[in-house]
């Protein structure tokens, strides 16, 4: 993080990234996530997370502690409190539903004038944004990042710093149908784990277990499954929602080879 921002300043490089990383070391993966991209170990059938997404809604509480610490980052035109929706100058003086960065649950509060302000979170879901600008948490770079015409920065709220998970391979027997998928947003964005795990086990069952090309088709199925198919209407799944218009990178890494094969 700190060397783009360098780049940003030496070369005018400005821009940004999410990170996913998997690094195995004397027999364990270390897998480390700062972003919304996904990594998921499938072991006889069964789904294992490596990683968590990081999103608006993920670290809400991570957030708004930090705004609530720092106000000066709101820039006087947002408030770190969560309302259910945007409150309306004629509510002043009620009571309505909201959390700030200690509570899971809700409380009711009298509406003041700085409630009236932009909520620090916006949103929910795949639509929820900081600063109604940016759907994601963690990340690399993006130092420039500003709300919409506003002199507020972003990046205080991105962090660089990941969250590791750690799988231990030499505690399991694993076979050639054992596999660690990585994935960018663009995968995960139209396709849940489940639904991943159903093509990884459809693929391989196709191929020899010996067969290392096995892995790479998993890998490309997962990807041309995502886009979908162009149609009148646009990109579109087998559902006929529609396809992922983001970036879609897989990674499908054995852990076990065809000597474990049983």
């Amino acid at each position: 993080d700190d060397q783009i921002e360098q780049e940003r300043v030496s070369q005018r490089l400005p821009g940004g990234c999410c990170a996913l990383a998997a690094v195995y070391l004397m027999g364990k993966f270390y897998v480390a996530n700062a972003g919304d991209s996904r990594a998921i170990i499938i072991r006889n059938g069964e789904i294992i997370p490596m990683s968590r997404d990081f999103t608006p809604e993920t670290e809400r509480q991570r957030l708004q502690f930090l705004a609530f610490l720092r106000p000066e980052l709101l820039g006087k035109e947002f408030t770190h409190l969560e309302f259910p929706r945007r409150i309306q100058p004629k509510e002043l003086g009620k009571k309505m539903l909201y959390r700030d960065q200690n509570m899971n649950g809700w409380a009711y509060k009298k509406i003041e004038e700085d409630d009236l302000k932009f909520p620090l979170i916006f949103g929910e879901g795949k639509k929820a944004r900081v600063m109604a600008t940016i759907g994601v948490t963690r990340g690399l770079g993006d130092h420039d990042l500003k709300v919409f015409s506003s002199n507020i920065h972003i990046k205080p709220f991105l962090s660089c710093f990941p969250e590791v998970r750690v799988y231990d391979l030499t505690q399991y027997e694993h076979c050639p149908d054992d596999i660690l998928v990585l994935g960018t947003d663009g995968l995960w964005d139209v396709t849940n784990d489940e639904e991943v795990a159903g093509v990884v086990m459809e693929v391989l069952t196709s191929y020899e277990p010996n067969d290392p090309c096995r892995y790479t088709m998993v890998a490309q199925e997962l990807v041309v499954r995502s886009r979908g198919v162009l149609k009148e209407r646009g990109w579109r799944l087998a559902n006929d929602k529609l396809g992922s218009g983001d970036d879609i990178s897989v990674f499908v890494i054995p852990l076990g080879g065809p000597g474990n094969y049983t």
